[in-house]
């Protein structure tokens, strides 16, 4: 295999809460991660000399070759497996940047999927999980995919059942935080109020879009909101629009709300995008589904 395309698909947080903080600076987390079919689209071809070379259509994007996710990826395959070639990597970036939706988890994934088939390495699913652990928390589970309780430090996965159809809005305003930021300002231990995870959980066996909407919380929506009370804005706005509920993904901003109608979702978009822009603020706006697979 010389040349292979791939999307790497975004995840939003069903619920995410934060058990504490651990000695090491970590927290201990309890979260339902969900798949979306929003994704970046990467093509990968073998090189015979041993460079890594990565172009995409957004120059803010790179920013230090060396910290990119997909360059740390590509270069952990190499040295970990003992590839002696390289790879060139073309991005097409559609999920928002610094969104809180794994856009660069996701993209990190994907490069060591195609590293293991372009040089024909075998390594299982669970292998290259274990081994993505060391650039991110989030990498295992988009190798994953589809539905999963994650716990530890994100990285302990439990496969949940897909979630009953339904649409998707997710919108990121033109705000940057920093997911360090976010967290040294959460005080986890002092938390009185914690997602209802196993009942999610639950809800999700069931099949139950209710039951599911009715627990999505995240507490690092306390740290956020604060300080870009749009947020709070953006999630009434879908919610008076029909979204069954709405909410920040992982440390924000983006937020998104469960239509169960595309009309009624994609007539919230509208709306909200030019709320938004009465305000100064050009919004990127998605309609799309949770995504658990071709079948």
């Amino acid at each position: 295999m010389e040349k292979q395309s791939y999307r790497a698909r975004a995840k939003i947080n069903l619920a995410l809460d934060v058990c504490r903080r651990l000695e090491n600076g970590y927290h201990e987390v309890k979260m339902v991660m969900q798949t979306v079919d929003l994704y970046d689209e990467l093509e990968f071809k073998r090189r015979e000399d041993p460079d890594i070379i990565l172009s995409v259509n957004s120059k803010d994007y790179l920013g230090d070759l060396e910290n990119n996710l997909i360059f740390r990826a590509a270069n952990l395959m190499r040295q970990q497996y003992g590839i002696q070639q390289g790879v060139e990597i073309r991005l097409k970036k559609n999920i928002p940047v610094a969104a809180g939706m794994a856009g660069g988890s996701t993209d990190a994934a994907v490069t060591m999927i195609a590293m293991n088939e372009l040089y024909e390495l075998g390594l299982s699913k669970e292998e290259l999980m274990r081994q993505s652990l060391r650039l991110g928390a989030d990498i295992p589970f988009c190798i994953l995919g589809g539905t999963a309780l994650a716990e530890g430090i994100g990285e302990r996965l439990t496969p949940l059942p897909a979630p009953p159809p339904a649409v998707i809005l997710i919108v990121k305003p033109p705000i940057m935080v920093s997911t360090k930021w976010a967290y040294e300002n959460l005080q986890a231990n002092k938390l009185e109020h914690h997602p209802d995870i196993d009942g999610m959980a639950e809800a999700l066996k069931q099949g139950d879009l209710k039951g599911i909407t009715d627990r999505m919380e995240n507490v690092m929506e306390s740290v956020t909101e604060s300080a870009h009370p749009v947020l709070i804005d953006i999630k009434k706005m879908m919610c008076g629009s029909g979204a069954m509920n709405a909410l920040m993904s992982g440390s924000g901003p983006s937020i998104f709300g469960v239509f169960l109608e595309e009309e009624a979702a994609r007539a919230a978009a509208v709306y909200i995008d030019q709320t938004l822009r009465t305000k100064g603020m050009d919004a990127q706006v998605n309609v799309t589904t949770f995504y658990n697979g071709d079948s």
